[in-house]
């Protein structure tokens, strides 16, 4: 039998606009404490990037009840189609369908402090750690990993996205275009225009079991949350100190990173690299392998980023920037995306939005390749940690085995 608490949860979920076909499932309704204490903790873990979307189903659907397992499909196919980092946006989903948007709230900020306090730990002591010889050799032996790792998301984006042959056409072209000097968020946008006229395939079956029939009465709390975020953001940039384009640019990385978070390095490669020369190719893939020995998602090389542009202050803004718009827009997006999902034009533009991110990928691992430190020890680090990375082994040990490798090899990958 469900408790008081259940129904209630229920027939509020019915009232938001979800129509069952039949009962729903028994489910708890966490208070807002309690879904910021449990992400913190599952945050504090979350090695793995999008693996880490088991774990968030195992502790809300199985454990604690707070979404059927039903609705979180959904949530994982919205988090998918959305820009971001989908175990970021898993988390605030979950919390969203949990308590709303104060639930959503709650979850992301949990989810995600583990991992900015120890990039900007690590952040803080990089330049002192720099001088110190078995560091600063691990980290050149780590540049050369870094290859390893993007050739590897290329590799895995690849297999997963281009399934026919106009596909891989598609991301071969997007390639050329991006080591041409192309402007990646042109490519990526003329790419998803590309693929919703070329790829547009017939009309899906409709879906069974929940039929959303959302109002505009269902953007009302995300429409306050987009009023309250625009302020904090118009707040964070007025007193920046003259950060305004760090912010913008991380903003338009988050609105762009389709496909996960590894989407976004090259598209922050392009912006703190090519376009302001904020720092040097090789302390940017620093900040790329650090971002792997932290828990949550690549993109929080955002706030390594942010601290060697302007310290603490930086580190607050480019972080904030690089999260709050795609979580906007899985509160925006979450109302309607059921009728978007069974859209043929709107899967195909999707469908052109991920080849784009396969062919800058590509392009990337051939722009780091050209940079990096290359040593006969260092090329065997890499691709041994390619060869590990292709078979599964976890990429936190990945780097750490690297970077235990090149502290070891100091003298040989140096010279």
């Amino acid at each position: 039998m469900c408790s008081e608490n259940e129904r209630a949860r229920q027939g509020a979920s019915q009232d938001a606009g979800l129509r069952s076909a039949g009962p729903l499932p028994c489910l708890t309704v966490p208070s807002l404490l309690d879904l910021f204490l449990s992400f913190l903790r599952l945050g504090s873990v979350s090695f793995g990037g999008p693996g880490m979307v088991a774990y968030i189903r195992r502790l809300a659907v199985e454990r604690r009840r707070w979404v059927s397992e039903q609705d979180f499909q959904q949530g994982v196919a919205l988090c998918q189609a959305v820009p971001g980092a989908t175990a970021m946006q898993c988390a605030a989903y979950v919390g969203l369908r949990a308590r709303g948007v104060l639930g959503a709230v709650a979850s992301y900020l949990g989810f995600g402090l583990p991992a900015f306090a120890l990039m900007l730990s690590l952040s803080a002591a990089y330049r002192h750690a720099l001088s110190i010889h078995a560091v600063s050799g691990a980290l050149v032996g780590l540049r050369c990993l870094v290859v390893a790792l993007v050739a590897n998301a290329a590799w895995a984006f690849g297999r997963s996205s281009c399934d026919a042959l106009e596909h891989g056409v598609i991301a071969g072209v997007t390639a050329g275009l991006f080591l041409v000097g192309g402007s990646p968020f042109l490519i990526v946008v003329g790419t998803g225009l590309a693929g919703a006229i070329l790829l547009r395939g017939p009309q899906p079956r409709p879906e069974t079991g929940l039929v959303q029939t959302p109002g505009w009465g269902a953007l009302r709390a995300p429409g306050i949350a987009l009023a309250v975020a625009a302020l904090l953001v118009a707040t964070l940039l007025a007193f920046s100190g003259g950060l305004e384009a760090l912010g913008l640019a991380m903003m338009k990385v988050d609105l762009f990173a389709f496909g996960g978070g590894f989407a976004s390095v090259p598209l922050m490669y392009h912006e703190v690299v090519e376009k302001h020369a904020w720092m040097r190719p090789a302390v940017f893939m620093d900040g790329i392998a650090l971002g792997q020995v932290t828990p949550g998602p690549i993109v929080i090389t955002a706030t390594f980023v942010g601290y060697q542009v302007a310290r603490l202050t930086g580190a607050v803004v480019s972080t904030v920037c690089v999260f709050l718009p795609s979580f906007l827009i899985v509160l925006l997006a979450e109302p309607w995306f059921r009728r978007l999902r069974s859209s043929p034009v709107f899967g195909a533009a999707v469908q052109g939005l991920l080849l784009s991110f396969v062919g800058l990928l590509a392009s990337v691992t051939v722009q780091f390749a050209r940079v990096a430190p290359w040593s006969v020890p260092s090329g065997i680090i890499a691709a041994i940690a390619l060869v590990a990375l292709v078979r599964k082994v976890d990429v936190l040990w990945v780097v750490l085995a690297g970077a235990a490798a090149s502290a070891a090899l100091v003298p040989l990958i140096s010279k």
